[in-house]
């Protein structure tokens, strides 16, 4: 078994652990395997496992490794998520490559999606990115700004509003990583009482997994125990 399998498994058995802790079933939350700085081949020791589900965060190299991809597997079913930030000339590449977009933090940029999704691949799941810990250095919506974008997004064709994202500030108490994470969840449940069918928190990655998963994560994104340390470069 290669170190990356070993890796999946090890994660696989914290996410059962977790879930079976917050009286969830394992099975409600997607592992989203961040594959930015790593290779294809990397990409394809986790497929050689079953992973299907891959983030990115820098798009030409994304693009690169969608490509040697779909030639190593062509069979494989892979699901490709876009997690970083995102510039307007950036848009037409992301909504033609995607299948989730996990970033958007603008009405402008979800225009743009919309407007450059080819109509044969479907509509592109979106996030809202929220800046839960009101960091300046962070990107996403403010909490106050959420309604009124949430609705704009919504509303626009070839995009389908599935939930909320969110990096808290990073800290090693369990019992803040928990508060932030409630937060973004507080906010979910109000835009869903609000009418807008929403069905996924994307939080919690290598170092808060458990607390995301205690509140009501449904995809977490982990890199570092899959793929190990990054080498910026």
């Amino acid at each position: 078994m290669s170190p990356i399998a070993k890796n999946l498994q090890h994660v696989q058995c914290q996410i059962a652990v977790s879930a079976e802790r917050a009286h969830r079933t394992p099975s409600s939350i997607q592992l989203l395997a961040v594959s930015k700085t790593f290779g294809a081949d990397a990409v394809m020791a986790a497929v050689q496992v079953g992973q299907l589900a891959f983030g990115e965060n820098y798009l030409q190299e994304a693009l690169e490794k969608i490509a040697a991809m779909k030639a190593l597997a062509p069979a494989a079913q892979l699901q490709w998520h876009f997690i970083g930030p995102i510039q307007s000339n950036k848009t037409r590449s992301i909504a033609e490559s995607f299948d989730w977009v996990h970033s958007v933090d603008r009405e402008k940029i979800a225009r743009r999606l919309s407007e450059q999704r080819p109509p044969e691949l479907g509509a592109l799941n979106i996030c809202l990115q929220v800046n839960i810990s009101g960091e300046p250095s962070k990107s996403g919506l403010a909490p106050e700004e959420l309604p009124a974008v949430a609705a704009q997004v919504a509303a626009l064709p070839n995009l389908a509003l599935r939930g909320l994202m969110a990096i808290p500030a990073p800290s090693g108490d369990v019992a803040r990583q928990r508060a932030a994470f409630a937060a973004v969840r507080g906010l979910y449940e109000s835009l869903r009482a609000a009418g807008l069918p929403l069905d996924t928190l994307s939080m919690g990655m290598s170092a808060d997994l458990e607390a995301a998963v205690a509140e009501g994560a449904t995809i977490v994104r982990i890199g570092s125990a899959i793929f190990g340390a990054r080498n910026y470069v």
